[in-house]
């Protein structure tokens, strides 16, 4: 990446018309949230990503992107929110992308040619689609003043791109705008648009919410989507020289587990959940501690074997989530190493990874172990 290139998401949108009483940006969309989409297409262009989040929902949002996304008290407006992310970009950021949490699905391909025109001397791009339907112009009383020629019209999407100069100056200003380029435009700032995608679609009602959906899936019969669950858990180790690992990372400030393998429960909780979907079995009956080959196997290469059997059995991967629950390690931090290193792991599928604790109840509230849960969705291949 030649350039230092910040985005900025405003994410306080009210999940009201999708019928939510969060953020619209935390609702979830096939076991992710839409924040959680829109930053991982966003991020293999990104060298700073800063999220407007709505007040009081600052430190759910930490916890969720992990210390890779800087998260910012948003304000009352998109215009507001923007601001305020602004005064956090790096001094360095030549080009700034500002992206809707709700466009969850915009690709990085989109982003990457949005960059490739800003890198080409324009000081705006926008992505757009044309319009296919025809469009009137209606007065207060519900008549037809004008009918516009259709082929000069485009529906805009984000990621929106600026030379970061030319989008502080947009909004010094107080006024209000329902995109950043309406602000540019003001200046009388040239915007350039360059073609849109249709899964870029803005997530605002449920309508909308199923068409994401369906992008997700393709063409595929839902009927032939399966879940599963699992669980895993390990008491922490009386040997002090025994080494944590955990999601598919080591922790090497921390005591490790006890267990036939590595003691990841993180990654076993995830093969358990595959197993269970696919109707392969169990973790026991897949890698048994009868079996010496796995004896101190890591997590990951579990998680390769379970994608190498559960592939083999017909399914593919749609997605996975792991909860971890313990006093320790604090999870946060690292959130984003883990996300990749499973994912990884898994062939590059959407993974999930939160953690909680048991407020002291329970062998992981007495700080004695740690254990996991996971959710899987397969689909049967061919489907």
């Amino acid at each position: 990446m030649s350039e230092f290139i910040a985005v900025i998401i405003p994410a306080g949108g009210s999940g009201e018309r999708l019928g939510a009483d969060i953020p619209k940006a935390l609702v979830q969309l096939a076991g992710k949230s839409l924040i959680e989409r829109c930053v991982n297409g966003i991020a293999p262009v990104a060298s700073q990503i800063l999220v407007a989040a709505p007040a009081g929902y600052e430190e759910q949002f930490r916890e969720l992107l992990g210390s890779e996304v800087t998260v910012v008290t948003g304000g009352d407006s998109r215009s507001a929110s923007v601001k305020a992310a602004l005064a956090h970009v790096d001094p360095s950021a030549r080009f700034v992308l500002v992206h809707d949490a709700a466009r969850a699905l915009a690709s990085t391909d989109l982003a990457e040619r949005v960059i490739e025109e800003l890198r080409s001397g324009q000081s705006a791009v926008i992505p757009g689609l044309a319009v296919v339907d025809t469009i009137k112009s209606v007065d207060r009383d519900g008549y037809v003043v004008s009918t516009p020629d259709r082929s000069q019209l485009r529906a805009v999407q984000t990621p929106q791109g600026f030379d970061v100069e030319v989008l502080r100056a947009a909004h010094e200003s107080d006024e209000q705008y329902t995109d950043d380029a309406g602000a540019v435009e003001a200046q009388g700032v040239r915007v350039k648009i360059i073609d849109g995608e249709a899964r870029a679609l803005k997530v605002t009602t449920p309508q909308d919410l199923e068409s994401a959906h369906r992008y997700l899936l393709g063409d595929s019969d839902r009927t032939a989507l399966r879940v599963g669950i699992g669980t895993d858990a390990h008491a922490f180790s009386k040997d002090p020289d025994r080494v944590l690992a955990l999601a598919g990372l080591i922790w090497p400030d921390q005591v490790g587990v006890d267990g036939h393998s590595d003691g990841d429960v993180a990654a076993h909780a995830i093969c358990d959940a595959l197993f269970s979907a696919a109707g392969l079995g169990d973790l026991g009956s897949n890698f048994g501690t009868s079996d010496p080959q796995y004896a101190g196997a890591s997590g990951l290469q579990l998680l390769h074997e379970t994608l190498t059997r559960v592939t083999a059995a017909g399914f593919s991967i749609n997605n996975v989530g792991v909860q971890i629950v313990g006093n320790r390690p604090k999870i946060g931090p690292r959130r984003g190493e883990a996300i990749a290193a499973l994912s990884s792991a898994l062939g590059g599928v959407p993974v999930s990874v939160t953690a909680t604790t048991t407020d002291g109840l329970g062998f992981t509230g007495e700080g004695r172990g740690i254990s996991a849960i996971a959710t899987a969705l397969v689909l049967r291949a061919g489907k």
